[in-house]
């Protein structure tokens, strides 16, 4: 394949940490999208979270890297954690387009997020320049509003895990094998993250 055909998956979180279910869903959308790459994105300050502190970038960005090492179309792109100020994905694909103007971009995002699409900071643009898959769950009614043209459904197993619930396991000394690659899971335990819950 041309490399400059590529059609890469975006897939943006604070990964804190990443876990199984963010590999799950970036794995069934690169199969049933067609996807030739995709590129975990760790955030630097996402605009909705509200959490008052994150684990530091660099872990963060080190757990994402443990995650994917062993994924041969999985990859890591800083980009967001360069960058100060909140992260907000338009101006990140404005990067990205310039960055690599020969690339396809779309987007990864939960399913729930599809109808509040129209309300992403400067929509309109941003869907001029990139696609969305949105991760369907099963039996779930989505709506894609007004953004028929712009998404994608893939389907996702149903599979209820989140980073909280990994760090509310890990702050009462419970197991989160199997909830986070091994390598993820000992890179949390070397450097005593989430021993406290916030």
């Amino acid at each position: 394949m041309d490399e400059q055909q590529k059609h890469i998956g975006i897939m943006g979180g604070t990964f804190d940490p990443i876990h199984c279910g963010h590999l799950l869903a970036a794995e069934q959308a690169r199969e049933q999208a067609g996807l030739d790459e995709v590129w975990f994105m760790p955030t630097h300050i996402p605009p909705h979270k509200k959490r008052n502190s994150l684990t530091l970038a660099k872990h963060r960005l080190q757990m994402v890297e443990l995650a994917v090492a062993d994924h041969e179309s999985f990859f890591v792109t800083d980009i967001e954690l360069r960058r100060e100020g909140p992260s907000y994905t338009y101006d990140t694909i404005v990067d990205l387009v310039s960055q690599y103007p020969n690339y396809r971009f779309s987007f990864i995002i939960g399913g729930d997020m599809v109808q509040i699409l129209s309300e992403w900071y400067q929509y309109k643009e941003l869907i001029r320049m990139i696609h969305f898959i949105g991760l369907a769950r099963p039996g779930a009614e989505l709506d894609k509003g007004n953004n028929d043209e712009v998404v994608t459904f893939v389907e996702m197993p149903v599979w209820d895990i989140s980073s909280t619930l990994i760090r509310n396991k890990a702050a009462a000394g419970k197991s989160i094998r199997y909830l986070v690659p091994d390598a993820v899971e000992r890179y949390i335990k070397e450097n005593r993250f989430y021993e406290h819950v916030e």
